[in-house]
């Protein structure tokens, strides 16, 4: 699968379609999700073209790699959600629902979580 530059994270790169920016430089942007599954909840993108977490660390660089982490972890310290506790996520294809075909990972925050799949889900 090669990368499409017409998906919504790579408009809002281009600044085609408007964000509620928390973050931004030269190689991330980290913006608050119109679709929000908790009280916080941040989406972090690299700028580069890839496709999914696999694609990320296959062909990013190292540095870029120890990059965006370190980001991340610096946006959930900016979150205020550091010491409460946060979740990442990042989804990969259909069955881990991937719904934009840009590797993101999703900071969620501020309330109790609970478990990241019951035991009902895992059943089915």
């Amino acid at each position: 699968m090669s990368y499409n530059s017409e998906n919504i994270f790579a408009k809002i790169i281009r600044s085609e379609i408007p964000a509620n920016k928390v973050f931004e430089d030269e190689k991330i942007l980290a913006f608050y999700d119109i679709s929000k599954a908790a009280p916080v909840h941040v989406l972090v993108i690299p700028k580069g073209q890839y496709i999914d977490f696999s694609d990320f660390v296959t062909k990013a660089s190292q540095e870029e790699v120890a990059y965006f982490f370190k980001k991340v972890s610096e946006i959930a310290v900016s979150l205020g959600v550091e010491k409460s506790g946060f979740r990442l996520i990042s989804n990969k294809g259909n069955d881990a629902h991937q719904t934009v075909p840009h590797f993101h990972v999703h900071i969620l925050a501020g309330k109790a979580l609970g478990p990241l799949l019951s035991s009902d889900n895992l059943l089915r």
